[in-house]
């Protein structure tokens, strides 16, 4: 381990996690409403990104249009997925609709290919690179206080993503609709027995959940750059919803922080001569805390009674 690098990587590798956790918010959002583990999220989050940057790059608008034209087409593209190729499944086995997303997430990366080609872009720059922040941390090196210094997108993309787990955990505790939802996960035909209109309710799941990832695809594009790749963050989303608890969005909040921090510091360490390190370190966090509480750390232990 390079302790001089431990401060620099582990705070760098929790800013991270913060997208991480919102696009892990995407899946959680229509697991809630729906029990459907959505395969193409990532797909959503790249088209609402890609769109994003034809908005501001291709035909000129300010980039704060761009991005509410974005959402407003990413939330109708939910929709449309939701009307077109869920709704006409239901009823069937949770398998084959579970197949249904991973279908329409090749169907939407195609989609991706076609329209806007494979080249890498250049994000439109939404923050300073000239002026990053400099922590100076309690720990010391050669008689020396070791300093942090964090870029400005990585740490205002944190503190976006942050707050919208936040905004999102409120709906559905708080607002009438956003409770009907957590209701129609439990059980749909008592949903529907007191006047609940389910297919409304997974309709404005996915649409949510399209908001939600283009959000999480503009701010991952600020730090990385936007290619067909982008859509390859699900796979850290993937542990980081299953760590936290798939029914639990606090918990994906903790669950892409301690993914972030876990390949910030494989990354400061001599693991990180392996090649792929980073990427495998969340598949093996995910097992050893799946080991102990196999329902994620803030899931709900469903118990059933015979």
């Amino acid at each position: 381990m390079n302790w001089q690098l431990v401060p620099q990587f582990a705070i760098t590798g929790l800013l991270a996690g913060g997208p991480i956790a919102l696009t892990a918010l995407g899946l959680v959002l229509i697991f809630k409403s729906s029990y459907i583990f959505n395969f193409a999220q990532g797909q959503l989050l790249l088209m609402g990104a890609l769109l994003t940057w034809w908005f501001a790059v291709e035909h000129g608008l300010p980039l704060w249009m761009a991005i509410l034209l974005a959402l407003f087409l990413s939330a109708l593209l939910g929709l449309a997925i939701e009307r077109l190729a869920l709704r006409p499944m239901t009823g069937q086995p949770l398998l084959s609709i579970i197949l249904m997303t991973l279908a329409l997430s090749q169907v939407l990366q195609g989609l991706a290919l076609l329209l806007f080609g494979a080249t890498q872009r250049n994000f439109p720059q939404m923050f300073s690179a000239a002026n990053p922040y400099r922590i100076t941390t309690p720990f010391v090196y050669n008689d020396r206080p070791i300093v942090v210094i964090l870029k400005q997108n990585l740490t205002w993309s944190f503190v976006v993503a942050v707050l919208g787990v936040l905004v999102i955990g409120a709906f559905f505790r708080f607002t009438k609709t956003g409770l009907a939802m957590r209701g129609t996960s439990e059980d749909h035909e008592l949903a529907q027995s007191i006047g609940l209109s389910i297919h409304r309710i997974f309709g404005l799941s996915w649409a949510l959940a399209g908001v939600v990832a283009t959000v999480g695809g503009i701010l991952l594009a600020t730090s990385s750059g936007l290619d067909l790749s982008l859509s390859v963050v699900v796979l850290a989303a993937f542990p980081a919803v299953l760590l936290g608890g798939l029914e639990s969005i606090p918990g994906t909040i903790v669950g892409g922080l301690l993914i972030g921090l876990s390949q910030g510091l494989v990354s400061a360490s001599k693991v990180s001569i392996v090649r792929n390190a980073a990427e495998i370190m969340p598949y093996i966090v995910l097992l050893i805390v799946l080991v102990f509480r196999p329902e994620g750390l803030f899931g709900q232990k469903r118990i059933e009674r015979i």
